[in-house]
């Protein structure tokens, strides 16, 4: 499969590191924010069906599951401050607040933190997309 992607106008290209790991994290291809990004939850698409870009170069491997579990974390702990001070709420039902917020904290996040690290990579040429890295393409335009 060849790694090239189609040539795309320089208007359609993310002007920064920013504007394309937030068309990863919305789940758009980070190249040209023209069509998803992923296929399934957690499968990209092998390409962009606009621009052409091949999505199966990338390398995120555990990372993704790391930045959610980081966000969960920094999320929940004062919700859990915050829960343990009410001593009217049975423990159980803490319990059940906390792991069904963190579960869905964790899911919700998992899909956007891998799309943002796509994007990423992509941008600085990481991994397979060393060959044509997104940030050069954005400047010789």
């Amino acid at each position: 499969m060849p790694t090239l992607a189609l040539p795309l106008d320089h208007a359609r290209l993310p002007h920064g590191l920013g504007a394309a790991v937030w068309r990863g994290i919305c789940g758009k291809c980070p190249r040209c924010d023209g069509t998803r990004l992923f296929a399934r939850f957690l499968k990209p698409v092998e390409r962009c069906t606009t621009c052409g870009q091949n999505w199966t170069l990338h390398g995120a491997d555990d990372f993704p599951p790391y930045v959610s579990i980081l966000l969960t974390g920094h999320i929940m702990a004062p919700i859990m401050i915050a829960l343990g001070q009410h001593q009217s709420l049975p423990t159980w039902a803490m319990m059940v607040i906390v792991v069904v917020l963190a579960l869905t904290l964790l899911i919700g996040l998992l899909q956007p933190a891998k799309g943002g690290i796509i994007a990423l990579q992509w941008w600085m040429g990481l991994n397979g997309f060393a060959p044509a890295p997104g940030r050069a393409e954005a400047e010789a335009g």
